[in-house]
């Protein structure tokens, strides 16, 4: 069980560092200049894009397919939401054809509270999976004691 925790708790931490990295980002965007906050949003951009290569060798060089469809999910939850942010969700708050940059930005600010529901709905999902690890884990140690006992 031991081993589990150990991972569970690397995971954990990388997560407390990217959410760490997320925070002071935005804190001191808010107080940046534009042109500051355009090298931010390219950097993020950035980094988005290369996690998603990162998850598309996952697809395709798993030798779970397990794994392989949870990448897959993964890549194609972050294409949907790419193509509604960028495409979808301007035009359809109103329905004249040319949105206004006022609209665009309501728009981008739906996107953002959407966004981070998601994420702690992904918080929570990755605790029930987590418990479910640990719970099996237990499980398949309290079977290997039961069968040593006999």
């Amino acid at each position: 069980m031991k081993q589990n925790t150990g991972l569970f708790a690397i995971k954990l931490y990388e997560l407390e560092q990217q959410y760490g990295r997320m925070q002071s980002r935005l804190r001191l965007c808010q107080q940046d200049d534009h042109p500051k906050i355009r090298r931010e949003l390219q950097a993020a951009i950035d980094e988005y894009k290369e996690n998603e290569l990162l998850l598309q060798r996952n697809v395709e060089g798993s030798r779970s397919s397990a794994v392989a469809a949870l990448a897959q999910a993964q890549l194609k939850y972050f294409r949907t939401v790419r193509e509604v942010l960028e495409r979808e969700l301007p035009d359809s708050l109103h329905s004249e054809a040319n949105t206004s940059s006022e609209d665009q930005a309501e728009a981008a600010a739906l996107y953002t509270e959407y966004a981070i529901d998601f994420a702690a709905q992904s918080m929570r999902y990755a605790l029930i999976s987590a418990l479910k690890a640990m719970d099996l884990q237990l499980s398949s140690e309290e079977k290997k004691e039961e069968c040593c006992d006999e």
